[in-house]
């Protein structure tokens, strides 16, 4: 699985006009399953992005977690980020989940995040969403779990 986090100091996700999802200081997170995927990445990718320090100490230093913090995670399902883009100009999804894995895994991650994190909000699986953010830093990072062989 593929997580793309953004600390941000606001995010919010927009459907049909309406704001399904917000949050403040935190961390946005665009949240993709690619094939051959299961609960076992799922759960590696949210053990891991609940202790990604990110978020500054009392020196300066990104040495706190966004569960150190009490800051709120917004998850936003977004298959692109499997994209092959190696050859020609058009993206090739190949490496995507299927939809119906990617849904079942997306909400999986969603309702484990919400067991272990007292603030979650997110966008909707196969909707045409609408993301604002301010990213606080800038700061992003790509994290990715695989499944083992």
């Amino acid at each position: 699985m593929i997580g793309l986090l953004q600390r941000v100091s606001s995010a919010s996700v927009v459907v049909d006009d309406a704001t399904i999802g917000a949050i403040g200081a935190g961390l946005m997170v665009l949240v993709c399953a690619e094939r051959h995927d299961s609960e076992q990445e799922a759960d590696a990718l949210l053990n891991k992005l609940l202790a990604y320090r990110v978020f500054a100490d009392e020196a300066g230093k990104m040495n706190r977690s966004v569960t150190d913090t009490g800051g709120a995670l917004l998850l936003v399902p977004q298959f692109t980020l499997a994209a092959d883009t190696n050859s020609g100009t058009r993206p090739s999804f190949t490496p995507a989940g299927a939809p119906a894995d990617g849904k079942r895994l997306f909400d999986y991650f969603l309702a484990q995040a919400r067991l272990r994190h007292p603030q979650v909000e997110c966008g909707q699986f196969g909707a045409d969403m609408q993301v604002s953010l301010t990213n606080d830093g800038p700061v992003t990072f790509w994290l990715q779990t695989r499944p083992k062989a």
